[in-house]
């Protein structure tokens, strides 16, 4: 089973690449099912129901979550229905939703986990429990779930509980995957005990930007000092990146893994 983990799609932009590179990618790659990580999808911050409906007409079949998924309340009917292929982090407190959800597919049942790691940029404060823990307990409650596969992301800044939480769930899940970075690292291996990683898959959208932001906006705040408010870059190159698994159904193993990695001088209004 081919598994695509899209890195999260950072607003406007992010949303055209993908409607303009999906549909080619699944085709070309065979692909059976896509993920993608979707707090950043509008405007930079949470997702509404008008661009999720965009993202799945595109070829997204589920959304995982990260820091900013409940910032918008038209989606806590999403994350609240179970049959709703909308997840946010399962260890942040206070977060609409169970945090994993099982996802059918032709193939299988697929479940998607999202966790949140200690430290998230400023959004330190957030309370979470326990990564390990969390996710210790939802293996546990779908043991005797049927899938064919087991997709988590890993939301968070630091590299090492990243790597860390990929050899913690190693064996056990499919794909283990961070995102939040919004830049791709270069360590995307099967991991000894079958499953598929990478620290951080990168993101969609502008890629002459700061993470997405307009270098315009940042520098007069970091030089200066000056209060400046984030403006979203529109213009100029734009990437995609993602990371590929095929997975073997009968055990949950990844077999291959794949970066994919695309650049377009622009994309058209």
């Amino acid at each position: 089973m081919q598994i695509l983990y899209i890195g999260d799609v950072m607003a406007e932009s992010g949303i055209k690449v993908v409607e303009k590179l999906l549909p080619e990618i699944v085709r070309a790659k065979a692909i059976d099912f896509v993920v993608a990580q979707a707090e950043n999808v509008s405007d930079g911050k949470g997702m509404t129901i008008a661009d999720y409906e965009r993202l799945r007409a595109a070829g997204v079949h589920a959304f995982s979550g990260g820091n900013h998924t409940p910032s918008r309340d038209e989606l806590t009917a999403l994350l609240e229905d179970r049959d709703a292929p909308v997840i946010g982090p399962a260890n942040m407190i206070g977060c609409p939703g169970p945090g994993y959800k099982l996802v059918p597919t032709p193939k299988g049942n697929v479940l998607i986990v999202s966790i949140l790691g200690g430290i998230v940029g400023r959004q330190a404060d957030v309370p979470t429990e326990n990564p390990l823990k969390t996710i210790d307990a939802i293996i546990t409650n779908q043991e005797l779930e049927d899938r064919v596969a087991t997709v988590v992301n890993f939301h968070g800044d630091f590299s090492s509980e990243k790597v860390v939480f990929g050899q913690y769930v190693d064996g056990r899940v499919s794909i283990v995957v961070g995102d939040h970075w919004h830049v791709p690292t270069a360590d995307a291996r099967t991991l000894p005990k079958g499953s598929a990683y990478m620290s951080d898959v990168g993101m969609c959208g502008s890629l002459d930007s700061s993470l997405g932001v307009s270098y315009s906006s940042i520098i007069p705040r970091w030089r200066d000092g000056y209060q400046t408010k984030n403006e979203l870059e529109t213009h100029g190159r734009m990437q995609f990146n993602a990371l590929l698994a095929d997975i073997d159904e009968k055990t949950g193993h990844a077999t291959s893994v794949e970066h994919i990695r695309r650049i377009l001088d622009e994309v058209s209004e």
